[in-house]
């Protein structure tokens, strides 16, 4: 077969190319460069899970998702946050450019209820991010919630606490995030991601987030409200 002939065949649309089996779903630039780099598509994955590991809690890790949270809302979706582990801090989410009236937070009795919520506003249209503190190791459940948010078209993250091990295997991101150069920075190991191992950490600068001010707050709370598809 020529070469002109076998650059025909290949064009035709009937011709299924090893490449092409999954498309990199839209993305969130994440509003730090050096982070964007790392990321498929150069930002957080929208209509996707993404599960985050942290080494401890208050090093800043609310602080690298505050600019692509101000984005969602920018486009007229909801934020929902099910089972924080404190109680957010209004004056630092709306510093950070956030709409309280467009922010939720939902309590719930227990993780079997918190996984339900989590499902409902991954697929609600009008949540644009869905943020979940739970334990679940479930695959068939976190498959689910990957099966939700693409069809939501929602960001969502899982974030799993210190000393809970990460393995949502229907994640197509996982990052490890911790302290780095006293606290000054955020060293971000991408665990997982399609294409290429990335084997350095990424280092973002998150001078100005100290333990609550990224977003938590043991005493002082946004608005309770509940997330748009939950009972």
């Amino acid at each position: 077969m020529s070469n002109h002939a076998l650059a025909a065949l290949l064009a035709h649309p009937a011709i299924w190319h090893g490449d092409d089996c999954a498309l990199e779903p839209a993305t969130l630039p994440s509003g730090f460069a050096a982070l964007d780099a790392a990321l498929p598509g150069r930002g957080w994955p929208q209509g996707a899970l993404t599960e985050v590991l942290l080494e401890r809690e208050g090093i800043g890790e609310l602080r690298l998702t505050l600019p692509s949270l101000a984005r969602v809302q920018a486009e007229g979706r909801d934020v929902v946050w099910i089972a924080p582990p404190h109680r957010p801090y209004a004056p630092a989410l709306a510093a950070a450019g956030l709409d309280l009236t467009r922010f939720y937070v939902v309590r719930c009795r227990d993780e079997p209820d918190a996984l339900w919520a989590y499902e409902q506003a991954l697929r609600a249209p009008e949540c644009g991010a869905a943020f979940a503190w739970l334990n679940a190791r479930d695959d068939r459940l976190l498959r689910r919630l990957q099966v939700a948010a693409r069809e939501g078209r929602t960001w969502g993250v899982l974030w799993r606490r210190p000393g809970q091990p990460g393995g949502a295997t229907a994640a197509p991101l996982r990052l490890g995030l911790a302290a780095a150069d006293g606290g000054n920075r955020l060293a971000v190991r991408v665990l997982k991601r399609r294409g290429a191992e990335l084997p350095q950490p990424v280092m973002i600068d998150v001078r100005g987030a100290g333990s609550f001010a990224a977003g938590f707050s043991r005493s002082l709370a946004a608005p309770r409200r509940r997330a748009p598809a939950t009972h």
